[in-house]
């Protein structure tokens, strides 16, 4: 496993529900209605998972900075 993710929202999927916020407050914000990370690059942590899981649109993509490998949302 990577040392670091790559956290990314996608602003023409959000909706703004704020679930990952709520669920990983200190990794995502809302700006303008939609969610942003707070960093693009973090050290792994299940609770961001469990955001990008939870968001109803899948606009949360995590993925391993040493081989691309998307880690959630899972298929």
């Amino acid at each position: 496993m990577s040392a670091t993710w790559r956290v990314e929202v996608d602003e023409r999927r959000c909706m703004g529900t704020g679930i990952c916020a709520g669920t990983a407050p200190e990794h995502f914000h809302l700006v303008a209605g939609l969610s942003a990370p707070l960093a693009d690059v973090v050290a792994p942590a299940e609770v961001i998972v469990d955001a990008a899981n939870s968001c109803p649109v899948e606009a949360i993509m995590v993925r391993d900075t040493t081989d691309d490998r998307l880690i959630a949302p899972e298929e």
